[in-house]
């Protein structure tokens, strides 16, 4: 005797990667007029992984993207080029032309877009404040690096590395808290 089911047999759904945690501006006519068009938390400091992520999450929005670049003073390593939806994106970087704290993404149909980087190891509340503060449509905006120093003397309990930027040593290595700054 056999048993027939009605239900389908099993099909493998693809992995997708954890979305990009992102807070963007309203859309503006003129992109890259503003400081900041926004801000992105990474979960790790590895942009071979984080970046088609956060690629993948704006390209439907903004266009597709062809190329991105940091400051690398804070990522340990810097790709050349990561693939996302069937193409390719360039990753480069500048020292001096580019905010330590900042992403600036290129898109061949809309143009520049200029993101505050927030460090991953950024606690949950400053994470928000700070993606707040870098997507408000009616303030004033300051720099990315003005921004991360203001978090970093408003929520003390932060270390002093990721307020002022990421830990220089590897994430492996675990961060003492440092005093809060003196004012």
């Amino acid at each position: 005797m056999s048993a027939i089911t009605d239900h389908p047999s099993p099909r493998a759904v693809p992995f997708r990667a954890p979305t990009a945690r992102l807070a963007l501006r309203p859309m503006s006519p003129c992109p890259g007029q503003v400081e900041l068009d926004g801000a992105w938390w990474p979960h790790s400091r590895d942009l071979s992984h984080e970046l088609p992520a956060l690629t993948d999450v704006l390209d439907p929005l903004w266009g597709r993207i062809t190329r991105i670049a940091v400051n690398p003073r804070y990522w340990p390593i810097i790709p050349q080029r990561i693939f996302v939806n069937g193409h390719v994106v360039k990753v480069g970087w500048f020292t001096t032309q580019l905010d330590p704290h900042k992403i600036l993404l290129l898109s061949g149909t809309s143009g520049r877009w200029d993101l505050l980087v927030i460090p991953p190891e950024v606690s949950a509340p400053s994470a928000a404040r700070l993606m707040a503060a870098a997507s408000a449509s009616t303030a004033p905006q300051p720099t990315a690096t003005a921004l991360m120093t203001a978090e970093l003397v408003d929520a003390p309990s932060i270390s002093a590395d990721a307020g002022t930027g990421w830990p220089d040593r590897p994430a492996a290595v675990a961060q003492p808290s440092a005093p809060p700054p003196q004012p």
